[in-house]
């Protein structure tokens, strides 16, 4: 009797071991590709991961490989290949571009992407119900009335110049999403297409005599070259606007923003569904209902942009 107990604890004792094992070689792998240093990024990336943290998917209970494209349409593909080539269980994408890439290298592994204004009008989704793919995610898009509204309550704003570049879906979503609204705003539009960084210090000279404000779409060049649309347009006396906080802490006066954190959380809540069992194709595209308005007050001190005081009751945070 005593010979069978001790044999049925060595099972047991080996059982457990076995699991515990089992459980430490199976930690899921997950890849992380941001396609620039933007801090908005970076914020959501945290957002994220607090989120997997939460639902007992961080760090410790996962391996993340984390990598960055560095703008670079060309190493988010070589970067994409590698995530496929090391069977990740996972694949977080953050940034449009970036996401566009992934989803040409990524077939078999569920992609979750994040900061992406339109993922249907960008090819990466069916709907906003069912990606029809591998691919689910959070989207910082928002009615770009919430712009013109806030524009409005800052100063009389008639024309209003959109940098925006071509090649970047992201970016000609918003100057479309503008261009919809503009009947109804009264406020003219004025596209002005970037293609490179040398495009901004000999187009804008000439938008500050044609406009009231100047809005910054999204894109990799723009994000890139904020210090100096910011410095150019606060000599000129220029509002200048955007949705990416990000930027508002580069120079810009005006964020009109879906907090970064924020959508990070609905993502990080869509991957820990699909790190579940979940197909991605299952789980809807997330997005935020409130916005925040944002002032760069040293760009208005500045600029001696006049803020009314109705409209800094408004304003969610100051950059100081």
């Amino acid at each position: 009797m005593w010979v069978v107990k001790k044999s049925i604890a060595t099972a047991m004792v080996f059982f457990i071991f076995t699991l515990f094992s089992v459980e430490a070689w199976a930690k899921p792998k997950i890849g992380v590709l941001l396609f620039t240093q933007e801090s908005t990024y970076r914020e959501t990336l945290n957002g994220i991961m607090d989120q997997l943290k939460k639902e007992g998917l961080g760090e410790s209970n996962a391996d993340f490989i984390e990598e960055n494209a560095e703008g670079n349409k060309s190493k988010a593909a070589e970067l994409s290949k590698k995530f496929a080539a090391s069977h990740m269980d996972l694949v977080i994408v953050l940034g449009t571009s970036a996401t566009l890439v992934a989803m040409n290298e990524i077939k078999d592994v569920p992609i979750v992407f994040s900061m992406i204004y339109d993922p249907v009008d960008s090819k990466i989704v069916r709907d906003w119900k069912s990606s029809g793919n591998n691919t689910t995610g959070s989207s910082n898009n928002m009615p770009m009335s919430n712009v013109i509204h806030a524009l409005k309550g800052l100063a009389p704003v008639k024309k209003l110049a959109v940098l925006y570049q071509p090649d970047e879906r992201n970016s000609v979503s918003q100057l479309r999403d503008l261009q919809e609204g503009q009947i109804i705003s009264q406020i003219k539009l004025v596209p002005v297409p970037i293609t490179k960084k040398e495009d901004v210090t000999r187009i804008l000279p000439d938008v500050i005599g044609r406009a009231d404000a100047l809005y910054i779409s999204g894109g990799s060049i723009l994000g890139e070259i904020v210090p100096t649309i910011a410095d150019m347009m606060t000599k000129s006396k220029m509002i200048t606007a955007t949705n990416l906080k990000g930027r508002v802490e580069k120079g810009l006066l005006l964020g009109v923003c879906a907090n970064s954190y924020a959508v990070g959380l609905l993502a990080g809540e869509k991957a820990a569904k699909v790190l579940r069992g979940a197909k991605p194709s299952s789980i809807p595209i997330g997005t935020l209902k409130k916005f925040d308005v944002l002032v760069n007050m040293r760009t208005a001190k500045a600029g001696q942009f006049q803020i009314p005081p109705d409209f800094m009751k408004r304003v969610a945070g100051k950059i100081e």
